[in-house]
């Protein structure tokens, strides 16, 4: 077995299989790896249930651990996938929050297992980070006020005579 040196582990509660299945079909450069069966009974499952799930998000090496519902997921960790229009922003942002996931603020949501996503649109880095420091920050309060980025919202919003 050959694993990455740096890989991100996210605790599910007995789902990880059925989540890393979604992150594959959802997102580009994902697949679903080996999964791990246990080998003999523990705290949170029984010996042949699926203990990990090696997977890949987006080209970022990933384990997915049924370890049971002592550690849920919270936004102090979230992948950031990055768009590059408002049909892939529009098609990533409703898969994640589809089947009892959770819109938020800024382009952040959250899926059904409760991982945080921030589905940020290229256009959007570029609008605030804009080297008019005037046409950054009202690109940068239009994005405040949004849940899903609108795309055409913050160009106007940037391009807007100050």
């Amino acid at each position: 077995m050959s694993l990455p040196r740096n890989t991100v582990c996210l605790w599910f509660d007995q789902d990880a299989l059925e989540a890393a299945q979604f992150y594959a079909r959802t997102f580009p450069d994902s697949t679903v790896g080996t999964v791990h069966r246990a080998p003999a009974d523990y705290p949170a499952g029984r010996a042949g249930q699926v203990m990990t799930v090696e997977f890949t998000v987006a080209g970022v090496p990933c384990i997915g651990l049924n370890g049971g519902p002592a550690f849920p997921q919270t936004e102090a960790f979230s992948f950031q996938i990055l768009t590059e229009d408002q049909a892939e922003t529009d098609r990533l942002w409703h898969a994640v929050i589809a089947d009892g996931g959770q819109p938020s603020a800024c382009g952040w949501c959250k899926d059904r297992w409760g991982v945080s996503w921030q589905i940020t649109p290229r256009a959007l880095i570029e609008a605030i980070t804009d080297p008019d420091p005037a046409a950054a920050r009202r690109a940068f309060l239009a994005m405040m006020e949004m849940g899903r980025i609108d795309i055409d919202a913050i160009q106007r919003a940037r391009h807007a005579a100050g």
